[in-house]
């Protein structure tokens, strides 16, 4: 393999940026040279600028893959509370004046047991959005 000359090159360097090859160097037992261009034929590289990408767009797509399953239970839990409101305004009569004390009284009571109920359930699984197919959803669009 033939060796090729090396040519030189005049370059300025903020003292931070010349501080920390100096270091490098140093704790690397190489010469600032040799440090410094490694770094410039990294910089250039194609392969660097296709791994970055690579690794960018694999990134982008976890995100986007997060994204779609909270809108997809967003759409479940919003569907799920549209379809017990309707079913309870179609199913409970309203209270008479007299009952409706009391009910309140009731309410502080109810609506704690609800709260420690829905934990165990949160708590334990299997999750309403597990059960519902991905595939009933996907009818549906």
């Amino acid at each position: 393999m033939k060796q090729r000359k090396k040519q030189s090159l005049s370059v300025y360097l903020d003292p931070d940026i010349m501080a920390a090859l100096v270091e490098y160097a140093t704790r690397r037992d190489h010469s600032r040279s040799l440090i410094a261009e490694a770094a410039i034929a990294s910089f250039l590289s194609p392969d660097a600028a296709e791994r970055q990408e690579a690794a960018t767009t694999k990134r982008l797509d976890q995100i986007d893959r997060r994204i779609t399953r909270m809108e997809r239970d967003v759409g479940i839990s919003v569907e799920t509370l549209a379809v017990f409101i309707r079913f309870w305004l179609a199913t409970t009569p309203p209270l008479p004046e007299p009952q409706q004390v009391a009910a309140k009284a009731q309410a502080g009571s109810r609506y704690d047991r609800f709260v420690a109920a829905l934990g165990k359930r949160l708590a334990k699984g299997p999750k309403l959005r597990q059960k519902i197919s991905e595939d009933v959803l996907g009818q549906e669009e």
